[in-house]
C-alpha cells in the first residue's frame, strides 16, 4: 500500500510541474498572402503566472492574462493600430525547446506556428 501511494504521489507531483517557458522564443508567424513575420516572445514564468512581451509588430507589447498549467500556456496581447484596439489570444503547449502556439483574434483567421527557444 505504501509503495502504491508513493507511486501515485510521484505521478501527481510530476503532472503538477509547470513547463519551463522562461526565456526568449522565436517564431516565424504566418500572415496574409503566405508571408511570414518573425516574432520574439520574451517570457517569464513564476509558478502558474506568465508575464513577458511580444516583439515583431512594432514596439514590444506586454502580454496579459498569462498562465502556465503543466505543458499548456496561454496569454493575450493587445495592440492599437490607427486608433483601433486589437486583441489576440495565444494558446499552446511546450515540449522541451519548442512551443506550439495558436493565435486567434485581431483580423484574419487563427494561425498555428511553432516557436523555438533562443539559446
Amino acid at each position: 500500500m505504501v509503495k502504491q501511494l508513493l507511486v501515485a504521489f510521484t505521478l501527481l507531483a510530476t503532472s503538477l510541474v509547470a513547463a519551463d517557458v522562461t526565456g526568449k522564443w522565436s517564431a516565424q508567424v504566418p500572415g496574409r498572402g503566405g508571408e511570414t513575420r518573425e516574432q520574439i516572445y520574451n517570457l517569464k514564468a513564476n509558478g502558474a503566472e506568465l508575464t513577458g512581451t511580444v516583439e515583431g509588430m512594432g514596439e514590444p507589447a506586454p502580454i496579459a492574462d498569462g498562465k502556465v498549467d503543466g505543458d499548456n500556456v496561454s496569454f493575450t496581447m493587445t495592440r492599437e493600430f490607427n486608433g483601433n484596439q486589437m486583441k489576440w489570444t495565444f494558446t499552446g503547449t511546450v515540449a522541451g525547446d519548442e512551443m506550439k502556439l495558436k493565435r486567434a483574434g485581431g483580423r484574419g483567421e487563427p494561425r498555428e506556428f511553432t516557436a523555438k527557444r533562443v539559446k
